[in-house]
C-alpha cells in the first residue's frame, strides 16, 4: 500500500473557499480517485493544511491526479494556496515518523 503525508499553506482568508471546493468536489475528480482506490483526508490547522493519502500504489495515486480535469483542479487550488514563482501550489512532503498496525510496512 502507498501512503503519503503532505502539508501546504493557504493564502490568508481562503479557508472557506477551499473547504467549499472540497465539499463540492468535482464529480470527475471524485471518480478518478474512486476508480484508483485513493483514500484521502485533509486536516486544517490555522493557515496550514495537512493531507494524508493511501492508495494501492504510487501509480494509482498518480493516475488519479492526471489529465485535463486534474490540471484544471490544480490551477483552481493554486488560487487559494501559496504558490511558487511558476504559480504552482507549494506542497511539502512529510517524513514518516511512526507507523503502527496496517500502516506499518515492515
Amino acid at each position: 500500500m502507498y501512503s503519503a503525508g503532505t502539508t501546504f499553506k493557504l493564502k490568508p482568508g481562503n479557508y472557506a473557499d477551499y473547504k467549499k471546493a472540497h465539499d463540492e468536489l468535482w464529480p470527475e475528480m471524485a471518480e478518478a480517485m474512486r476508480v484508483n482506490e485513493v483514500n484521502m483526508v485533509i486536516y486544517h490547522y490555522h493557515d496550514r493544511l495537512f493531507l494524508y493519502v493511501t492508495a494501492p500504489s504510487q501509480e494509482h495515486m498518480a493516475r488519479s491526479h492526471r489529465g485535463p480535469t486534474a490540471d484544471r483542479w490544480a490551477a483552481y487550488m493554486a488560487t487559494m494556496m501559496e504558490t511558487d514563482e511558476e504559480g504552482k501550489s507549494i506542497v511539502e512532503e512529510l517524513e514518516e515518523a511512526f507507523a503502527f498496525g496496517s500502516f506499518k510496512t515492515e
